[in-house]
């Protein structure tokens, strides 16, 4: 297992209301010094859920994603508010965004995306006996729900509003856990 770099120096370079940029300074176990830039880790993480119903149906979400610019098809996420578990979040977020609570919550894994320039992780959670039960959140509109079977998630991954590479391999560990699970 390589040595993790000395860090040398951390110093703020940017902020707005949600990034705070970085700079890095490390030396490498070699005596290679380099600067680094990232977007910081603020906060305590966020999650994304995986809703499967009692007929092994995923429920997506249809929601505007303002880094495309477009209305995009994916899984309900949201961020881990102080105080709340990853779990208490899950529930919360499915509540908001589509409509579900759920009695069974199961962690598939933590994921980063980018880690080369971001500390941010997201919480993959399996969400199964759903309940309809809504809640108000902060989304500026309501947000379409569509139920898509998990069985044909091949389709699913050609349809042209369905691209959030997180979302997509959530769907496949979901795909493979229950999978396992049948099987056991």
């Amino acid at each position: 297992m390589p040595v993790k770099p000395e860090i040398l120096k951390i110093q703020a370079t940017a902020q707005s209301r949600l990034f705070k940029v970085e700079e890095i300074e490390l030396r490498f176990s070699n005596g290679v010094e380099r600067t680094y830039e990232r977007l910081a880790n603020r906060g305590r993480g966020a999650v994304m859920i995986i809703p499967v119903t009692s007929d092994n149906e995923v429920l997506l979400i249809r929601e505007y994603a303002v880094g495309i610019e477009d209305y995009t098809l994916t899984l309900p996420k949201g961020l881990i508010d102080p105080g709340e578990t990853a779990h208490k979040a899950a529930d919360r977020e499915l509540k908001e965004e589509a409509g579900f609570g759920s009695n069974h919550l199961h962690t598939l894994k933590v994921m980063t995306s980018a880690p080369n320039y971001m500390g941010h992780t997201i919480t993959a959670i399996l969400a199964r006996d759903l309940y309809p039960c809504k809640l108000e959140g902060d989304e500026p509109e309501e947000m379409e729900v569509v139920s898509w079977p998990l069985d044909k998630l091949d389709q699913l991954l050609l349809d042209e509003d369905f691209t959030e590479a997180r979302a997509i391999a959530a769907l496949y560990m979901t795909r493979d856990y229950l999978q396992n699970e049948q099987t056991n």
